[in-house]
């Protein structure tokens, strides 16, 4: 019975072998038949090993690649199936082997801030790329300008339209190529994957799975040349306009999430405009997307990136700070009116909100939590009726100076889920009772009015740094509590 077993394992074994070196074969076969671009040859060999690892571990793990790839095709994923499968297979953090072609680049002395990556082919009717050019630089101040880098990857492969447009961008904007604050690149045509003959999902006519699919690729040369270049990097598209100040806005956004996980934070509702990602994690974007270039549009596969990640939540923040403007597709010059009715040219003065814990005895509705009303994502707190003496606290990892404070309960749809009678106070002295932490002096600021608290100079009011603000419920009420914002600025 033994030596059965063993040779039951011998002749495993060798079909497995057999199997490996069939495999070899074709490869080899599809290297003679046409010759392919490192990148290619690079994808090829790395699905490959994929395959071989899940194969030779056991069956049905190679079933269940199979399964991602059958769910991706269909818009469909699992992300707390897979998302262990996910890192685990596809933590790329090296480098794509492009060879980039430098249009008009000049070496950063230092890492920015923020990349801002714009991708542009020809279009039969209009071009945008220059105002949106235009609209980055001139709705950022001249200390943004420090903070900032534009990348521009001119994807077309028609020579003659990079030519003009490469003149039309030096003449216009030098000053800024010769600071380091934009650059123009070109990812040769020879390093693209197959653009013919693609997989044909959603019933898509050819020519227009061939745009989108280089879409993809383009937009992976893009972020494979900005991963080193700053902190974070923000996609655009050719036909934006930017509001005012953006690069601010974005940093208190980041600042307010200090310490709190994220992949993808959205600063438009639309496609894949003002996506925000850390820089660390483009590598692994764009190995994503050439891996799944012919499967599905970009900004469907940017949120199967985000879900996998495990951040289940879109966190889109209000308002938006990027506003689409081109009138013609770049895809056969089709119309294209899609506006963000939450875009503001010169968007209000953004609250500073600096880290803090939040706190709440109130019965909270489902998964509308006390943190979802600190933020500017497009969300908010919703509690059961509250009792007199229910509070909702705010506890600083800081000691901070306030200068004003705003909070905003109910919603349009739900006028009468306000705090009707309540007030804030704002507390010193923090101590720990049992496993939280409370500030043990408090000094009131005033009372709600129609369920709105609005006060400004806190500083000139208060003697002592805060290390907490609460809303203190004064009656009980009998509707149920939405608080929609609380808003902080620091002096």
């Amino acid at each position: 019975h033994r030596g059965s077993c063993c040779d039951l394992c011998w002749r495993e074994r060798m079909l497995k072998f057999h199997q490996v070196k069939h495999i070899f074969d074709i490869l080899d076969k599809m290297r003679c038949l046409r010759k392919r671009s490192t990148v290619s040859f690079l994808g090829v060999l790395v699905i490959f090993l994929l395959f071989m690892n899940l194969y030779i571990e056991d069956s049905y793990v190679m079933e269940g690649d199979k399964q991602i790839l059958r769910e991706t095709s269909t818009h469909q994923l699992s992300p707390e199936h897979y998302i262990h499968t996910f890192k685990d297979l596809s933590n790329f953090s090296g480098a794509l082997n492009v060879t980039y072609r430098y249009l008009a680049v000049m070496p950063l002395q230092r890492k920015r801030f923020l990349t801002i990556g714009l991708s542009s082919v020809r279009r039969k009717k209009g071009s945008y790329l220059l105002e949106t050019i235009k609209s980055i630089f001139e709705q950022s101040s001249y200390e943004e300008l420090k903070e900032i880098s534009v990348v521009v990857h001119l994807a077309d492969f028609n020579s003659s339209w990079r030519e003009v447009m490469l003149q039309d961008i030096t003449q216009k904007f030098a000053h800024h190529i010769i600071a380091g604050r934009l650059m123009v690149i070109h990812a040769p045509e020879e390093h693209y994957p197959v653009l013919s003959g693609l997989k044909r999902n959603y019933n898509d006519p050819e020519d227009r799975v061939r745009f989108r699919s280089k879409q993809n690729v383009d937009y992976a040369f893009l972020l494979n040349f900005c991963a080193n270049i700053s902190y974070y990097y923000v996609m655009l598209e050719d036909d934006v306009r930017c509001s005012k100040n953006f690069l601010t806005a974005i940093k208190k956004v980041i600042a307010s999430l200090e310490g709190t996980y994220w992949v993808t934070l959205e600063f438009s509702k639309l496609g894949y405009i003002g996506k925000l990602y850390h820089s660390h994690d483009l590598p692994r974007l764009a190995h994503f997307l050439l891996m799944f270039y012919q499967e599905m549009p970009c900004d469907w596969l940017l949120t199967h990136f985000r879900s996998l990640l495990a951040q289940k939540n879109v966190i889109r923040f209000k308002p938006s700070l990027f506003q689409h403007m081109g009138y013609y597709s770049s895809y056969k010059g089709t119309e294209n009116k899609l506006k963000d009715d939450d875009f503001e040219e010169e968007p209000f003065d953004l609250p500073d909100n600096p880290p803090a814990s939040l706190y709440t005895n109130m019965t909270v509705f489902e998964n509308y939590d006390a943190s979802k009303a600190y933020s500017s994502v497009d969300d908010y707190f919703w509690g059961k009726p509250p009792s007199t003496g229910d509070v909702f606290v705010i506890i600083f990892e800081k000691p901070i100076v306030i200068k004003r404070i705003k909070v905003n309960t109910g919603t349009e749809d739900r006028q009468n889920d306000i705090l009707h009678h309540g007030a804030l106070d704002v507390g010193e002295n923090i101590r720990y009772f049992k496993q939280n932490r409370q500030c043990i002096t408090y000094i009131r600021l005033g009372e709600f009015r129609s369920g709105n608290f609005e006060v400004s100079d806190v500083n000139q009011k208060i003697p002592f740094d805060i290390h907490c603000m609460r809303i203190y419920v004064t009656k009980t009420q009998k509707e149920w509590l939405i608080i929609r914002s609380i808003s902080i600025w620091t002096s």
